[in-house]
């Protein structure tokens, strides 16, 4: 990919360095990798970066760096690719694939098949994700190409306009139909995965719009406004409706509910404890029946392009596992 900036008068008798910083918004370290592999022109020739240019000048930077990734090993994983071209990669993860290695899991992740999938196409490059997505969790995942396209993308989450939109199935009725959560979250003391609702920890908001009601449970699409670990299940739990399915972020107290409840009736009773067996008008259904993991799935996002400028929109299926789960939870 080829960045292109025309020299005005603003800018006329300054040194590459400065245009690629200022104007073409490179990162100290890009300029690096491309001034030591010559993907630096001035009117289509090679310049260094502290060249002096003049007013009409054009200076083009080859993106195309080589750089190899020695932590992740290319694996030939499937993977479901709902949008590539020469910047970005959209991925839709399947549930129970980590995005990327671990000390305890240091392979048969999204990375590794990426990696693989980015080798057969002849591509000596980093994996970059942009958006990170739970391991149970499904749905619209970006790797960007180049650190510029990383930038860019990441830039407009701090903005906050990027969109990200995910559907989920919580225990209970949600009522107002529509609000925003907005409650700081942090990590739990003494748990490097788990988080909670604290004073102290960082902004946090999700938007939230109830699509369907269900038998005590509701169907709802989120947007995120921050982009917290967790923060979509912290946020129902806190708020007394965790997603179906969640065993990190269970319902909280409350008649001691710890598995779904499907009672449409006042006289039914909870379910609690150990119990895996769900009854409703005579039919029984365990929980990995209903889904085996959290009931969230990422379905939609919209951004501006890095190259193109244009808004590009990405939607992901509702997976076969939540689909049966709402067919289930709707009877």
């Amino acid at each position: 990919m080829i960045l292109k900036y025309t020299v005005d008068s603003e800018v006329s008798g300054k040194n590459v360095k400065h245009i690629l910083k200022t104007k073409m918004k490179l990162s100290e370290r890009l300029i690096k990798k491309l001034k030591y592999q010559g993907k630096i022109l001035c009117n289509h020739k090679p310049v260094l970066i502290n060249y002096v240019v003049s007013q009409d000048d054009t200076i083009e930077v080859d993106l195309d760096v080589e750089e190899g990734d020695e932590s992740v090993t290319p694996q030939n994983i499937p993977i479901d690719i709902i949008y590539e071209d020469e910047s970005l990669i959209a991925i839709n993860k399947k549930p129970g694939f980590l995005v990327h290695p671990t000390s305890l899991q240091p392979d048969g992740t999204l990375a590794n098949a990426l990696s693989y999938y980015l080798q057969s196409k002849g591509a000596v490059k980093k994996v970059r994700p942009v958006i990170r997505l739970d391991k149970d969790t499904s749905g619209i995942i970006i790797f960007a190409k180049d650190s510029f396209s990383q930038n860019f993308l990441v830039k407009q989450m701090n903005q906050k306009s990027f969109i990200k939109e995910y559907i989920g199935v919580v225990h209970g009725i949600v009522t107002p139909e529509a609000g925003v959560i907005d409650m700081p979250i942090a990590r739990m003391p003494g748990s490097i995965i788990k988080r909670q609702i604290s004073p102290d920890g960082s902004p946090s908001v999700t938007h939230y719009n109830v699509i369907e009601y269900l038998n005590n449970a509701t169907v709802l699409k989120f947007r995120l406004e921050t982009g917290r670990t967790h923060q979509i299940r912290v946020h129902c739990q806190a708020i007394g409706h965790s997603l179906i399915g969640d065993t990190l972020y269970p319902p909280l107290p409350d008649c001691e509910t710890k598995d779904i409840l499907l009672s449409s009736d006042a006289n039914d009773t909870c379910i609690s404890g150990n119990n895996t067996e769900i009854s409703r008008n005579n039919s029984y259904f365990h929980m990995s029946e209903i889904i085996d993991r959290q009931a969230l799935h990422s379905f939609r996002v919209e951004f501006v392009h890095p190259y193109s400028g244009k808004t590009l929109e990405l939607i992901a299926p509702i997976p076969d596992d939540i689909t049966r789960a709402v067919e289930i939870l709707r009877k």
